[in-house]
């Protein structure tokens, strides 16, 4: 009897424990990876970002950990001008024909108190993987007013060189530098309780 007690109990502090992970869907209609990097002879800056992207978020607020994983249609690269669109798909740059995505996964998740302030992880870019962090400036979760289900949104930011990356188009005859700012709105969709 008492073995009996002891597994139920262990089973119980099993499903306790996983009941604390929280798994969220991005939502690719609020979500938009974007970025800036300098123009010719660093004279201005475009902007631009991706209109696609996909991916998963875990949390256990309790154990201060968790992990990332994202997934960008590059072949959605949107500067707000079309003749740069085509050039940035074309193999001079991201090669979208070779590399349509690029990716994000995280290896862990720094935390004050429950909220998560920066994630440490992989960029996986024009077929390059190279170490990325990125620094969280804001993080909030509500209950959304249309799905009934908690909602956390997070505003990201990092800097890369995308000559790292193979895309140094450019670099440094015309454009002193291939550092990228990265910024990055994200809103995730908690995902509902299996019936």
């Amino acid at each position: 009897m008492l073995i009996k007690l002891c597994a139920a109990f262990t089973v119980l502090l099993a499903f306790d424990a996983g009941a604390a992970v929280e798994h969220y869907t991005i939502d690719p209609n609020h979500t938009y990876p974007s970025f800036q990097a300098p123009h010719i002879a660093g004279i201005s800056f475009w902007r631009g970002k991706f209109d696609r992207s996909s991916g998963t978020v875990t949390l256990d607020r309790a154990a201060r950990t968790g992990s990332v994983n994202i997934t960008i249609d590059t072949t959605s690269i949107d500067f707000g001008h079309e003749k740069m669109n085509t050039h940035a798909k074309s193999a001079d740059m991201f090669d979208v024909e070779k590399f349509p995505t690029a990716s994000y996964q995280s290896s862990s998740i720094d935390f004050d108190g429950d909220t998560p302030v920066s994630v440490h992880g992989s960029l996986t870019l024009h077929g390059v993987t190279k170490p990325v962090v990125l620094k969280i400036a804001s993080f909030k979760c509500i209950v959304h007013p249309v799905f009934k289900r908690e909602v956390c949104g997070a505003d990201a930011s990092a800097e890369i060189d995308r000559s790292d990356f193979g895309i140094g188009y450019g670099v440094p005859a015309s454009i002193p530098t291939g550092k990228v700012t990265l910024a990055i709105q994200v809103e995730a969709l908690k995902d509902a309780p299996n019936p």
